[in-house]
């Protein structure tokens, strides 16, 4: 069957807001067999909402409409759906009773116009919101069909999965289905990738390999148009062999949730491993990320920003004569940093970083120059030389990806 996506919202159209809805439901809809034709993006226009649905009601059986459920004036979607459908918009119970309670609960007072999010259109199938106030609505009328949902990503993405992904599986079973399965890599660029797997992306048929690249890694997309699971299952285990064979040095993880600094968490609570990290050019940020993911206090207790030579002389208990003789942008202080971090935490592991993040040089070294130290109980002290590009936010967040890198191949070599 023939999809499209029309994202509803001027701030799109003037670049204010990235249209990831679009990407995301493209994805879903493919998983359920259900092809998308095309993606449009309107403003909040009903005159010319209005038009391109006149259109797309010619060319596609699912329509699916994203953005302008919200309180406002300009939110428009469902009064111009349920115009030129010939409906009438009719309040949903459930809807309006969570609407009632996120009041009392959040103490703030309810303006009327927040009414208008309970709305739904008459006679279709209300497709509850799990994580905002605006509720959806599923309708067919005069053999196309007719998905609303919100625009923001945080309650688009949830309500698609839990209510509207089940009532379009029901609607529109397929005697085929299409399954996936992400693949990620560091370490390799794109280019390279696809490089090493051209023999394998030259002669695809079915399953079907997909490069996408994004900041710091790769992921590919293997996909398998099946009659069963288990066919599809096994198809995918083939190709994916094949790929590794390759390519499989670079592998970290599966999933498109999933990220390298939850992948190396994890493997460092599955060794019982203790971290912790030094950092300069990268002032924290390797932490940060570390403290994005849930449960890292169990191998995580704390750690060290050291900016300057004397933090790093204070903090660390570097010695201030091999700063003077080395330098900070060196290995040896890249190894005394991780060193000392191990030691001063009591922790199994120490990363460290110091470089030069730019725009300008630092002791004669341009920018993009980091050395990154690690340090383990019972082994050399290493430290490695990277050379990164760009812009002084991608040289940091390189940077620690490296970090991660080195602590991921650490744990996982002595598991």
């Amino acid at each position: 069957m023939k999809a499209e996506i029309i994202a509803v919202g001027t701030e799109l159209l003037l670049g204010q807001v990235v249209n990831t809805n679009a990407t995301f439901l493209s994805e879903e809809l493919a998983d359920l067999g259900i092809e998308v034709y095309y993606h449009t993006v309107v403003g909040d226009n009903p005159k010319r909402l209005e038009q391109l649905l006149v259109e797309a009601d010619g060319r596609s059986e699912l329509i699916v409409l994203c953005g302008g459920l919200g309180p406002t004036d300009d939110d428009l979607t469902k009064d111009t759906v349920a115009e030129h459908i010939h409906r009438s918009l009719v309040q949903d119970e459930q809807a309006l009773t969570r609407l009632h309670e996120f009041f009392k609960f959040s103490k703030n007072k309810m303006t009327e116009n927040n009414l208008r999010q309970t709305l739904m259109i008459e006679g279709g199938i209300a497709v509850q919101n799990p994580t905002g106030l605006a509720v959806g609505t599923l309708i067919t009328e005069n053999e196309t069909t007719y998905l609303l949902l919100p625009g923001p990503p945080n309650e688009l993405n949830p309500m698609f999965k839990q209510n509207a992904r089940p009532l379009l599986e029901d609607l529109f079973p397929q005697a085929e289905q299409l399954i996936s399965r992400v693949l990620r890599f560091y370490g390799i660029g794109e280019s390279q990738l696809v490089t090493e797997l051209k023999e394998l992306i030259d002669s695809q048929t079915n399953p079907t390999i997909a490069p996408y690249a994004k900041p710091n890694e790769v992921t590919l997309r293997l996909t398998a148009k099946i009659a069963d699971e288990l066919t599809g299952q096994q198809l995918l285990d083939d190709l994916e062999a094949k790929v590794m064979n390759k390519v499989g040095e670079y592998f970290y993880g599966y999933g498109d949730d999933n990220s390298l600094v939850k992948v190396t968490v994890d493997e460092l609570k599955k060794s019982g491993k203790t971290i912790t990290a030094a950092e300069s050019l990268t002032a924290g940020l390797f932490q940060s990320t570390l403290g994005d993911i849930p449960g890292v206090s169990e191998i995580f207790q704390g750690g060290f920003v050291t900016y300057s030579i004397g933090t790093k002389e204070r903090f660390l208990g570097i010695d201030p004569a091999l700063l003077e003789k080395e330098g900070t942008v060196s290995e040896a202080c890249a190894i005394a940093m991780a060193e000392q971090a191990r030691k001063v935490a009591e922790a199994d592991l120490a990363v460290s970083f110091t470089g030069v993040a730019g725009p300008d040089e630092l002791e004669g070294q341009p920018a993009g120059t980091v050395w990154i130290g690690l340090a383990q109980k019972g082994q050399p002290t290493i430290a490695v030389l990277q050379q990164f590009n760009r812009d002084r936010k991608y040289i940091r967040q390189s940077a620690v990806m490296k970090g991660l890198d080195l602590v991921r191949r650490a744990v996982v070599k002595k598991n």
